[in-house]
């Protein structure tokens, strides 16, 4: 009997990022097909086999697809066929299998997608892709200036 990988998926106007978790993969196999159909399978480091298939929402371009195999996970960058957002990955609108999540760490809104990103060549090992490296004890906290001096007292 086959299991399902976690799939992390997160999109820009032109892709469709798949990060499908699974440490030390062997015998791996992506397909991409025309009218939307993305089917993976692999061994698992046990010889368990692993394997699903995802109609996507919109079609694809199959010679466009790239895989990069890393040692926790492999990430499948999907060409769309027509530049735009997809309201949701699957072409089904019944809520998505449970394995499959928003990756919201490659997440980017509409408004905020920068040109020329393409994350499928960074290394797998920088789980936290698109984050800056330096962090700060002020990260997340907003200033407020002194509310006596702002009044005037």
């Amino acid at each position: 009997m086959s299991r399902h990988p976690e799939v992390l998926w997160a999109q820009r106007s032109d892709k469709v990022y798949l990060t499908i978790s699974l440490p030390d993969a062997k015998d791996i196999s992506v397909k991409c097909e025309p009218q939307g159909l993305f089917s993976f399978s692999a061994m698992g480091v046990l010889g368990e086999s692993f394997d699903f298939s995802l109609e996507l929402f919109g079609k694809i371009v199959p010679e466009g697809c790239k895989t990069n195999v890393g040692l926790r996970n492999i990430i499948c960058s999907v060409i769309k066929e027509e530049k735009g957002w997809w309201k949701r990955l699957l072409k089904s609108e019944e809520k998505p299998a449970p394995y499959i999540k928003v990756d919201w760490n490659k997440w980017c809104d509409e408004d905020e997608e920068e040109p020329n990103s393409d994350l499928v060549s960074d290394d797998d090992d920088a789980t936290y892709v698109g984050r800056e490296d330096e962090s700060s004890d002020d990260e997340g906290l907003l200033y407020l200036p002194d509310l006596e001096k702002a009044r005037g007292n």
